[in-house]
Formats: structure tokens, sequence, C-alpha cells
């Protein structure tokens, strides 16, 4: 057993290769440089299976690593069996245009079943809410945004960082200012968004002018604005220190996109790329699915976040009420929560997932 290492949250945000931690694993997470781990669904099997996985993360480091997943429903759930099937965030946003009490009712509803299942498992926090609106043009968001009204997508968010909160998990907004415009995919493109930044102020930005004191993180897109910039967003000092922490007002942290995408390779080589992000303001960099990456970027040895920056990560931790998912299946509003979520949304009750399991 690898003993506990006293060390600093790390500005590196990486992946491990499978269900059970590799000695390569190992040596990345024990690396100064790391501060995060980011599961995917290949890290799953089991629920119990997961919890190892977890308290093993946790043990290698002291204070432990951070530890954050993509589930934020929809498409975009990393653990699926053992968990509640989450809807996607469209399903609410189809019920504002009818009832807006109850779609409020059920994102607060899906935010404390995310947040309780993930951090019964041991993990501290969902990259989650998508505050993109839904113009109809991209791929890559579609049914992940609540609705096209940025009205509806901050008060649905809201909802979800009420639930969030209820369950002691912190929100992650994201994809900062927007990436509902573009239709090119920044997985496998570099979308230009020529908008301007009072066209992005009446729409895009809405929901990060609303819920910036209530969100712990933020994820700016890879995504360019040249009528602002000529780099991306997470790139971008203008966007990240000018419009988000000195006009927005933003204190909380600002986590890269994953730096492995195409979008971000306008900015070098991985290292590069990491130095381009920390300098615009970025406090912890994301490398996923490309283990050779997260190495060269430890062994270059990105500089320490700062005392600030490490205060602002430390909020991202979960405040774990329960030990297990069957300590959690006992709790009444964890119970009450499922039984919300369920009624009335098929998406989200056909795959059995809004149903109590023991």
């Amino acid at each position: 057993m690898v003993q506990p290492v006293l060390l600093p949250l790390g500005p590196v945000m990486l992946d491990v290769e499978g269900s059970e931690l590799t000695d390569a694993d190992r040596s990345r997470l024990t690396h100064p440089a790391t501060g995060g781990v980011i599961l995917f669904a290949r890290n799953y099997a089991s629920p119990g299976q997961l919890a190892a996985l977890t308290r093993e993360i946790r043990s290698l480091r002291t204070p432990p690593l951070l530890i954050a997943a993509d589930h934020e429903g929809g498409r975009v759930q990393r653990f699926r069996d053992g968990y509640t099937r989450i809807p996607a965030m469209a399903v609410l946003g189809a019920l504002w245009n009818t009832d807006r009490q109850a779609a409020r009712r059920k994102a607060e509803a899906a935010g404390l079943v995310i947040a309780s299942e993930l951090s019964a498992s041991g993990v501290d926090f969902s990259f989650a809410p998508v505050l993109d609106l839904d113009f109809g043009r991209s791929s890559a968001i579609g049914d992940r945004a609540f609705h096209s009204d940025p009205e509806a997508v901050t008060e649905l968010a809201a909802s979800l960082i009420d639930g969030l909160a209820r369950a002691g998990v912190a929100a992650v907004g994201k994809h900062f200012p927007g990436h509902g415009y573009v239709t090119e995919d920044s997985h496998s493109d570099l979308p230009v968004d020529p908008r301007g930044l009072e066209q992005l102020r009446a729409a895009d930005l809405v929901p990060y002018l609303r819920l910036a004191p209530r969100l712990a993180g933020v994820m700016p897109a890879h995504v360019v604005y040249p009528a602002i910039d000529s780099a991306p967003a997470g790139f971008s000092r203008a966007w990240l220190h000018g419009v988000l922490r000195q006009q927005i007002g933003y204190d909380g942290v600002i986590f890269s996109d994953d730096l492995s995408m195409e979008a971000a390779a306008i900015a070098g080589d991985v290292i590069a790329r990491a130095e381009a992000a920390l300098a615009a303001g970025c406090d912890m960099v994301l490398v996923c699915n490309r283990p050779q990456l997260a190495s060269a970027l430890l062994s270059h040895g990105p500089r320490l976040p700062g005392e600030k920056a490490q205060a602002r990560l430390a909020r991202m931790r979960a405040k774990t009420q329960f030990a297990d998912l069957d300590a959690l299946r006992t709790d009444a509003h964890y119970l009450a929560a499922l039984d919300e979520l369920g009624s009335a949304m098929p998406d989200a009750a056909s795959s059995g997932g809004a149903s109590r399991r023991g």
C-alpha cells in the first residue's frame, strides 16, 4: 500500500485506466502536480466496486484528491446500473413550458439524487449543471441543455443547484460563456461563435450573471469568440479574468475543459495548453483519456495553485452524509426526491432508474 503523502492540491485533474488502479495510475495520482481525478463509465462496474475505487484514491494522498465525474443525466451519466437514471435536462425544460413549479421541483429532486448518490459513493462533485442555451444548432449540447430561454435555464439550474446543495455537493456551471450557438463539436473541431459581448450578455451569459455566487466551479468552453478574443474562452484572460472574474464577480474554481480535445490543440502541445489555461486564469486543468499526455504534463511540473486557488478548490469537497448507497436508501429526503423525480417523467422512470433499489 502506498503511504499517504501530505501535499497541496496540484493543478491537474486526470483519469485512471479501468475499474481498479494500476501501478501507473498510482504513480500519476501521487505526483505533486495532481489535484484531482475524473471518473468515466469505464471506471465503473458496480456500486461496491466504485466505492472501493474511490476509497483507494482517497487513501493515496493527505488531504485526499478531489474526485469528480460528468454525471449530468440523459446521455451524459457515467454510472448507471445500480444508480438512478436521471433524465436529460431538456425533459425538465419541456415540463417548464407547461408547469414551471413542477419543473422546478423535479430539477431540485434531480440535483439531490445526483449529489446524494455520488457523495455516498465517494465522488465529490459532478461537472453540472450545463448552463448552455439550446439554440437547436449544437449536437454536442442538444438535450443536455435545459432550454433555449435564458430565464428558464437560470431558474431550472438554480433549482438543481438547490438539490445539489441540500446533499452537500458543489455545483459547476459549464460551458462558459456558452457552447450552444455553434454547430461544431469542440471534441473534434474548433468552434467559432461570431456574436459580440452584448449579444452574449443578453442570452448565454444570463445564467452566469445570475448564478455566479452559487457556483463553486465554472468550466469554460473551447470556443473562440473573435469579437472578444482570438483565443478560445478557456485560454483567454480577457474572458476568464476580464469578464468572469472582474465583470461578473465570480470567485469560485475555474476548471479547464479537457485539454486533449481537438479544439484545445490551437494552443500547442499539452504543456503549452496547460500553461495557456493556467495563465488565462484556470485553477485546475483536465487531461482525459490520454494517459501519455497526462504523464508528459506531470513530468513538466506545472506550478502549484496559490493559497486563494487552494481555498477555492477545497470548497469542491462533498460534505458526505452517508457511508454508502445502502445507508442513503433509508433516508426520507432521498426517497421523497426519487418519488418526485419519477412522477410524470417517463424518461426517468422507463429505465427503472427512479425507483428504490435495495
